[in-house]
């Protein structure tokens, strides 16, 4: 096996770097006086990135099209400051109508930098065009131009042929102008860039001239790429006027007015030049000494990357920035008048062989109906790598004509204000072509994840969501009389009803009656029994007013940008996926009426003790074992009052004395430890607990080395579980009330058949589109190879295999191929 080249990705930290200094007309480097007046510039945004680092997030999705009844089964990856963002544990998802009507949001739980998840697809699913968007809680406080926004087609497979997305009747064009730095400057070459789309905001070709008022020199006016293109044009003076006559491939026709030129001020031109990015200012007025002082800033996500003065009077006003320790991205540079104004400013895109990278080492792949495949990929073995694969029919499946993927949304249109059609083209390869029709995106598109102009005066955005960790609840406590509940805290029962798990847990309230409950993590919904406990009177009865999380509140979702309609969909295999997508519905409506069973029971397997059954179910690690008595109470109806009164007399040497609900325990001279369900608990928590909610109470002897505290033997309270006559709704637990908490969504398992293995599943038809999906593939540290294998459907002949990931520099790749 030949190794991968070994790559290095450099990447910005999220500290300022150390501040570049080049000269300008030579190459000297202009080093800045002891109180140079442009620190105030550079301060700014050293406090905008160290304060705001950006976080993004990206969906890889098993298809590009989908019909209802069918699952969308997609990989999050998130990213804070260009670097794997592994703190990062919620992720909010949702599924929008045409309307930016919420139809369906769910919370996923995020780790190592990434989520699973799916939606299902009810067969009743609407048609038409939808929009995924996803997004973290940080996400929220800046611009929603920067959340990740996906369109998505979704069909009816009940019919052969589709109603065509709704558009616009009328056809109609626009072409917008934009000169090189910002501004036409009057007596000086300009370069103007333009941009033409049609009434969807899709790009269209063009073509015509650019006069000025006298109709001297015409200038010729021609598309490049994806209806961008460039022009020359030099006004004379400050009237001198331009306008275009541009001529659509339709043939319609309109006359443009260009930007007026400018005579003051100073505008930039960039020469991208690969290692080297040469810049050049161009003043409106030379002899105009108020912009004599300038300097020029270069950022790369919010981390300063290169400083230079430049002096007017003295023709120092060009240079260049070394760009061979800077990764792939988008560079920003922007020319500061002294007074702190931005006169003018360039987007231009580095472009690095420093993407992740990933191939098929090897493939054992057949047409056969149901036959097994194998794919083994290749991965850098430098670093450590997190992908999601996708096995798709590549005949049957449609393929979005406007892709983005993992490499352009990081490194492109996360950071781009405006839309950008196709923006996979710009990463296919690294051609002059390719190059050119990249630098046209940026000279037509703004960056604007801050303004220089609020951020120099001090105007930073307001933070109303803080960066989340794990789950939060939070309220007010309040007596019977209104009054909050001044100090104290709040007990509580947890309880999961999908695995039927309980815990105690405590949380302290302010004299305020404020409490709050950080770094939850649960599935599902949590079943929350509280009362208020004062520190001198358990079992306070309170009122609490929980906050509503921003996600369980109704939301009225802005979308940035207007909903496209999606490019046509080619008919033949639109015909062939919405066949088999019908197919697939009707054998899931089997599957889901047919009783399969999916294991067979061993009749003849040993019988495990009765009074070993709930102990084996229930209790685990140090506490399966040790010396002392097992109560199981799956197996009586006991009549006392609680735990402690059942346990009096029962127990050598454990005395348990004075008031039930509050007893003194002794054993051997000290107290013993006391458990609910193997967590630490206390005398409070237990003595509430209701007798039929106990499935089995362990007492352990003097001493107990499961935990803390027990060398005065030990006390573990299990509440029983599904299938134990556990309470079906209200477990009555007294002295508590009841407050439901959402969780993090149940992410559903991806099937994937075991043709190997006979199961009376099997005598189904196989129509499945997506063959193989798993959003975490295992891979061998050692070889630094991940193996999948899957069997085929009844039909796939070719296979489409996409694989995205990131490694742990921050470094992203994607690898698609047929076979």
């Amino acid at each position: 096996m030949q190794p991968h080249p070994k790559k290095k990705r450099h990447h910005l930290k999220w500290m300022i770097p150390a501040v570049l200094l080049t000269g300008a007309m030579s190459a000297l480097a202009i080093l800045p006086s002891p109180n140079d007046w442009s620190d105030r510039i550079v301060k700014a945004l050293q406090t905008f990135g160290t304060r705001y680092p950006a976080e993004k997030v990206y969906l890889h999705l098993d298809k590009d099209y989908y019909a209802a009844g069918e699952t969308i089964w997609f990989k999050a990856y998130i990213t804070l400051q260009g670097m794997p963002s592994t703190t990062a544990t919620n992720l909010y998802v949702e599924l929008l109508d045409k309307n930016n009507n919420i139809v369906q949001k769910k919370l996923f739980a995020a780790g190592n930098a990434g989520a699973p998840g799916n939606f299902e697809l009810p067969e009743t699913q609407k048609p038409g065009v939808y929009q995924l968007r996803a997004y973290t809680a940080w996400m929220l406080n800046f611009d929603p131009a920067f959340s990740y926004n996906r369109t998505i087609e979704i069909f009816d497979p009940a019919k052969k042929t589709q109603a065509p997305a709704d558009s616009v009747t009328a056809p109609d064009f626009a072409v917008q102008f934009f000169p090189e730095g910002g501004n036409l400057i009057a007596g000086q070459p300009n370069i103007v860039a333009f941009k033409a789309i049609d009434n969807n905001g899709y790009p269209i070709e063009v073509s015509g001239t650019v006069k000025n008022s006298k109709g001297a020199n015409p200038v010729a006016l021609k598309t490049i790429h994806d209806g961008m293109g460039t022009f020359d044009i030099t006004p004379a003076d400050g009237q001198d006027v331009f306008q275009a006559l541009v001529k659509s491939a339709k043939g319609q026709t309109k006359t443009i007015a260009l930007p007026a030129p400018v005579t003051t001020g100073a505008s930039l031109k960039v020469f991208n030049k690969g290692s080297r990015i040469f810049y050049q200012a161009v003043p409106g007025n030379v002899s105009d000494t108020a912009f004599n002082d300038l300097v020029i800033l270069a950022q790369m996500g919010s981390q300063l990357v290169y400083k230079a003065n430049l002096d007017v009077g003295e023709g120092r006003i060009s240079g260049f920035i070394p760009a061979d320790h800077l990764p792939s991205g988008i560079l920003q540079i922007t020319l500061f008048a002294k007074s702190g104004l931005p006169l003018s400013e360039r987007l231009t895109f580095v472009r690095k062989n420093d993407l992740l990278q990933m191939d098929v080492l090897d493939a054992d792949t057949h047409k056969e109906p149901r036959s097994k495949n194998s794919i083994e990929l290749r991965l850098p073995d430098t670093m450590q790598t997190n992908i999601s694969v996708a096995i798709t029919d590549a005949d049957a499946v449609p393929v979005d004509k406007n892709s983005n993927n993992i490499v352009s949304t990081f490194l492109l249109t996360s950071d781009l204000k405006g839309y950008i059609y196709n923006p996979s083209w710009y990463f296919r390869n690294e051609a002059d072509s390719t190059l050119r029709g990249l630098d046209l995106v940026m000279m037509t598109n703004g960056w604007r994840r801050f303004s220089w102009e609020k951020i120099l005066n001090n105007e930073f955005p307001e933070i109303r969501f803080p960066y989340e960790q794990g789950l939060l609840m939070k309220g007010v406590a309040t007596m019977l009389n209104g009054r909050p509940m001044p100090t104290g805290k709040l007990d509580m029962i947890i309880r999961l009803p999908i695995d039927s798990s309980s815990m105690f847990a405590s949380t302290p309230i302010n004299d305020k009656g404020e409490f709050e409950m950080a770094n939850m993590v649960f599935p599902d919904t949590a079943y929350i029994y509280y009362q208020g406990n004062d520190l001198v009177k358990k079992g306070v009865d309170v009122n609490v007013k929980f906050d509503n999380h921003f996600f369980e509140r109704p939301t009225q979702v802005k979308i940035p940008y207007p909903l496209r309609v999606p490019p046509a969909v080619d008919n033949n295999a639109l015909k062939l996926f919405l066949a088999n997508a019908a197919e697939g519905n009707k054998v899931n409506r089997s599957i889901n009426n047919k009783m399969v069973y999916l294991k067979e029971v061993n009749v003849n397997a040993a019988k495990v003790k009765p009074e070993e059954t709930t102990e084996k179910r229930y209790t685990s690690g140090m506490f399966s074992g040790g010396d002392g008595y097992t109560f199981d109470l799956t197996k009586e109806t006991p009549i006392s009052l609680n735990v402690f009164q059942y346990l009096q007399s029962k127990v050598a040497g454990l005395q348990i004395s004075g008031d039930l609900n509050n007893p003194s325990l002794s054993w051997r001279g000290g107290k013993p430890g006391l458990y609910l369900n193997e967590m630490q608990s206390d005398v409070s928590m237990l003595s509430t607990l209701s007798m039929q909610d106990i499935a089995l109470v362990k007492v352990f002897r003097p001493p107990f080395m499961g935990g803390f505290g027990g060398a005065n033997g030990a006390i573990a309270v299990y509440t029983k579980k599904g299938g134990d006559n556990a309470p079906k709704n209200d477990p009555s637990i007294r002295g508590f009330k009841l407050y439901k908490k959402a969780g993090y969504t149940i992410v559903k398992q991806f099937y994937s058949p075991d043709y190997s293995v006979k199961k009376e599943v099997h005598a189904l038809p196989d129509k499945r589109l997506t063959l193989y999906w798993n959003p975490n593939v295992a891979i061998d540290t050692l070889t630094h190879t991940a193996r999948v294998e899957f069997y085929n459907n009844d039909f796939t002949k070719r296979f489409r295999l996409v694989v995205e990931g990131i490694g742990d520099d921050g470094s992203v790749g994607r690898l698609e191929q047929e076979m």
